[in-house]
């Protein structure tokens, strides 16, 4: 399993991005995928997640009501779209992917494969 991000830049506080995980391999689309966040000299965060079969989500709560975790089966992509962005959502955005047909979980250590990272920054 291989998954590439994309969508990361620079936008300015109150601002919107969206981010793309594409995934490729077996079974793409079995699988439940999270959004995490690493910022300067903090450790990685859990964002948002997606179930792999009712379209379950969870966020973190710094980012509910800002951000929505989706994705589309036919392009085998799980997207992240960050609304409201503020400075504080600078960060390496990484997806990531859980093994076949496992639950939908929050915690880094419960995802198998993970994506190189995009960077988004937000400017005040």
């Amino acid at each position: 399993v291989q998954l590439q991000a994309s969508g990361g830049g620079l936008v300015q506080a109150g601002g919107s991005l969206r981010l793309s995980c594409v995934v490729s391999g077996r079974s793409a689309s079995n699988r439940a995928m999270g959004w995490f966040r690493q910022a300067p000299g903090k450790e990685r965060d859990f964002v948002a997640a997606i179930s792999w079969d009712d379209g379950t989500t969870n966020y973190a709560d710094s980012v509910k009501g800002r951000f929505t975790i989706s994705r589309d089966r036919a392009k085998n992509t799980v997207y992240l779209q960050m609304t409201s962005l503020k400075p504080e959502d600078t960060a390496v955005y990484y997806c990531a992917s859980r093994k076949l047909f496992a639950s939908i979980r929050n915690s880094q250590g419960d995802y198998a494969y993970w994506g190189q990272g995009t960077l988004v920054t937000v400017s005040s």
